[in-house]
Parts: structure tokens; sequence; C-alpha cells
């Protein structure tokens, strides 16, 4: 696993996966906008032993070496769940930095495809990290401004390089301005005020208090909402316990609202303070000594109205049996509402695929500013 430049190995060590870790801050030390990870978040997202992911998938993370130095990772990744729900043999790729080198690139992707081949894959696609219940896509367009929460940020060269190796487009993810004084569009309002003046459709936040009960009910929602989008994998209650968990620490509860049809569950929405900003204020991604004061400061404390300022709509999703309704312009107008009302005058709707006419639609009628596109790459292994 080596050329005359560069050596590859495989991450075992904790050297290996210090490494790993650390070298974005390499790779965007003269970059304004790339925000910098928590560290211990990054190790737990790929710990076998903590993330439930990994009971039905497993990975092969990669580092690579030039003369001694870290310029290159990348993890390959296969999830059962997925190809059994898709009845496919497609390997991943994620967690992809390097060094502006298509050699380097050529070799790492070589390696990831040769052991996706050996495990009987018939297709490599990505990036993801490590899927598209977490972190995926490249960036294409959009580079002037940093990510917002739970997005990717990556140099402009990555697509030269991804496409370099023989990747072609499989799809793209479109992420959208929200700003809270734009005037909304009048079909949305007298769409909304219908509905609401029927008094079917009801509105409440989440109980924090029922966190857990709460949990439950959005993800027999997130289940049958996105049974049939392109690469969705419905998650067990396992893997979704997981995630709440995490955004439990950041959530607001004012933008995590639950909407009920005649006092039936049908449909939820969640939109996450962007605790981007804040983390831009913790450069070395180390909650320790400073790092977890200055987080606290600015997302719980005294400095959280100057930092935070938007929020990702992270998802919204409709029982199939309640589409006909019209809940989700609903939806859309309440978060043009409570957004600015609880301090987040602007707004990112992220991620929408491409030719998810609906939802492209709904935030067209918000007047969304299409910002950034992320895409999704595929090759066939032949």
């Amino acid at each position: 696993m080596s050329t005359q430049q560069f050596q590859l190995k495989r991450v075992e060590s904790k050297s290996d996966w210090k490494d790993f870790i650390d070298l974005p801050w390499m790779i965007y030390k003269d970059s304004p906008y790339w925000v910098p990870p928590l560290k211990i978040a990054v190790k737990d997202t790929l710990d076998v032993n903590k993330n439930p992911f990994f009971k039905h998938a497993w990975m092969y993370p990669l580092v690579a070496y030039q003369n001694g130095k870290c310029v290159g990772r990348v993890v390959g990744v296969i999830d059962d769940n997925h190809n059994k729900y898709h009845e496919e043999k497609t390997a991943f790729f994620g967690f992809y930095e390097a060094i502006e080198n298509q050699e380097l690139t050529d070799l790492m992707l070589g390696e990831v495809a040769n052991w996706a081949k050996s495990k009987g894959m018939n297709m490599l696609r990505g990036p993801m990290n490590p899927s598209t219940n977490h972190e995926c896509g490249l960036l294409i367009q959009g580079f002037d401004d940093t990510p917002s929460v739970m997005m990717t940020y990556n140099p402009p060269y990555y697509a030269t390089l991804l496409e370099g190796w023989g990747f072609a487009k499989a799809k793209d993810l479109n992420a959208y301005y929200i700003h809270g004084d734009s005037k909304f569009s009048e079909k949305l309002i007298r769409h909304s005020e219908r509905l609401k003046a029927g008094g079917k459709v009801t509105f409440r936040t989440v109980d924090m208090k029922k966190f857990d009960q709460e949990v439950e009910t959005i993800l027999e929602i997130y289940n049958d909402a996105w049974e049939k989008n392109w690469g969705f994998v419905p998650m067990n209650p396992e893997e979704f316990r997981h995630m709440a968990k995490d955004m439990k620490a950041v959530v607001d509860p004012n933008l995590l609202l639950m909407c009920e049809v005649r006092g039936e569950p049908a449909g939820f929405a969640l939109a996450l303070p962007d605790i981007n900003q804040a983390l831009k204020k913790v450069p070395d991604g180390k909650l320790l000594p400073f790092g977890l004061l200055k987080l606290l400061w600015n997302t719980k404390g005294p400095g959280k109205k100057k930092t935070l300022n938007r929020c990702r709509i992270l998802t919204l999703g409709i029982k199939k049996a309640y589409r006909e309704v019209g809940i989700g312009p609903l939806l859309y107008t309440e978060y043009l509402t409570r957004g600015p009302g609880n301090g987040y005058p602007t707004g990112e709707a992220s991620w929408i695929l491409e030719d998810n006419k609906p939802m492209v639609r709904g935030v067209e009628y918000m007047k969304g500013e299409l910002a950034k596109v992320y895409r999704i790459y595929d090759k066939a292994l032949s």
C-alpha cells in the first residue's frame, strides 16, 4: 500500500488515530470558513464499541504519509442495513481529507475499492461520514461561508481529485438560506390559515421532561416519512436514541415541533441552533481545559445572544397517511415565525435532494435562496 511518494496504512494504533483526527487542522490551517470539530465527537463517531451504527456496519480506516507526515485519510464503510434495504452491494467512503495531489487520492480510493471488492461489493459511493443519517456530501458550491451544524466543508479542489479518480455524480443535495425578514408567499399564508382555522391540525413543542418518550414517537414518524427517499436507511431504536442523546445537549425545545392531526402524531420538524458558530471559538477542537467553558458561554450563557444568530432546519417529516392534509406548508410558516422569535433571524434548510420537488417547492414558498450544493458520487467497481 505505497508508491514512491506516499505510504498508506490501516488505522490501528492510538498514534494512527491521532494522525487521522488531527489531519484537518493541517488541511484547513488557512481557511476562514472551516469549523474545527470537537475531537472527542469524531472519536465517538468512529468508535465501533460506542456507535451502534457499527453493529450492522464495518469500516476500513486508512491514513497516508509523505516523508513521515500525515497528508491524507479516508474510511471505507460497508453497511449491511443499507444493502439489505436497497438490495444493493454498495460500499461507501467517508472522512476523506487530502493534500492536493491526484496520486495520493488515487492510492487511497484505490485501496478502499480493492477492500470493497474483496467483500463482494460492486459500487463505491460517498462521501458519507459514515452514512446518510450522519454528515454526508462534498461541497461543490458555496465555499464562502461556514457550514451549518452537521454539514460538511472542504476545499474546492476535492471535487477535481475525486472526479479525477473516476467518480461521477450520483445525486446533489441542496442547502437554502431562509431570511427572517423575507416576505412570506401569500399562497403559503392562505393555505396555512385555512388549516389552522379547521382546528384539526395542532402544533406543540417537544416536552423535554418526557424526552425519551418523545424520541420514540419521532422515530416512528421518521422511519415512516422517509421510507422512499433516495439513500434512506431506517434507523433502529438504539441508533436513534444514541443520536438523540447527542442532540439533546444542543436542541432548543422551541425549535423541535410535533404536529398532530386530531390528537394523533402526524409529523415533526427539527431545527438546531447553529452551534458551529460557537465551535469556531474552540479552534483546537478540545473541550479541556477551556473549550467546554467557551462552548457553554456561547451556547447557554451570556455569549449566546451575540454568537448564535442562525439555525439549521435539519429535518421535516410527515407520515404517509397525513401527506394529503398539507401539513408541510404549515410547518414552514411555523418556523418562519418561531426562528426569529427565538433569536435566530436567519436559517438554513438542509439538506434537500435536488429532485425532491415538494420540498424544493416548499422552500421556494419560504423565499429560500439556494446557497450551497453538496454532491454524492458513485463509481462502479468492475
